[in-house]
């Protein structure tokens, strides 16, 4: 099945898109010391929460919100609309390597738990710093090992588990690319077991509700699969952190 639409349905009931309490993301959009005025850009925004939320707490902040999927951007600009944040926020649909931001534009730059877009961490720590200003902002929401991944955990997720490094390894990466931590903040395990149990719930209902999708076995055998992964290995192993870093002056 198409992969937007799984991860539309799966992720039908998130505002937040990762494993992140509401309290946590607040806390980090507190934090931020932008100035009035700043401008913003979001990669793979999901649902725009962290745009809509930086923008209500930081006068006269704006941004770029920008999601390849389908489901996502237009639930995005819908809830900009809603908080009347349209002449604020803007959201495209499209690759986020695909935005064409120029050169030190930018006060801050985040891409929260879509390192892929660049090829990962590193990749993306290169995109940014291109684009945001002498000493703006980076914030990176990334994965990280919290003990060595079972031979199984890597069978089953050969992409991901093997190239775990772990929460201060994350850091250095950064630092070795110039960056300067600000602030980071984990997820916990019940951020883990909220934002996986909502997918569990969302497949199951959509699936009750849409018994003649011909998507249906497929979503619900993947999700089954995902879920078994996450109990017997993830939970134990995997955890997920928001990084904010200061660029180079």
């Amino acid at each position: 099945m198409d992969i937007w639409k799984y991860y539309g349905v799966t992720h039908a009931d998130h505002l937040i898109m990762n494993p992140l309490s509401s309290a946590k993301l607040d806390e980090l959009v507190g934090l931020l010391p932008l100035q009035t005025g700043a401008r913003m850009l979001d990669i793979a925004c999901g649902k725009g929460e962290l745009l809509i939320r930086v923008a209500r707490n930081h006068e006269g902040t704006t941004g770029v919100g920008v999601d390849i999927s389908p489901y996502e951007a237009p639930a995005a600009k819908r809830r900009v609309d809603e908080y009347g944040l349209e002449d604020r926020i803007e959201i495209l649909e499209m690759g986020g390597a695909d935005y064409d931001a120029a050169p030190g534009s930018l006060d801050l730059a985040t891409c929260i738990g879509a390192s892929w877009v660049w090829d990962g961490f590193q990749g993306t720590i290169n995109a940014f710093k291109k684009i945001v200003k002498p000493g703006g902002l980076i914030a990176i929401g990334e994965p990280y090992k919290m003990q060595e991944p079972s031979a199984e955990y890597e069978n089953a997720e050969p992409g991901m588990a093997a190239n775990l490094v772990t929460h201060a390894e994350n850091i250095g990466i950064a630092m070795a690319a110039g960056l300067t931590p600000l602030y980071s903040i984990a997820s916990n395990q019940d951020d883990w077991d909220r934002y996986e149990g909502m997918q569990w719930r969302a497949a199951e209902i959509w699936a009750a509700e849409n018994p003649d999708d011909p998507d249906v076995s497929e979503l619900l055998e993947r999700m089954r699969r995902d879920r078994a992964v996450y109990l017997r290995h993830g939970r134990d192993t995997l955890n997920w952190a928001i990084y904010l870093f200061r660029a180079p002056g």
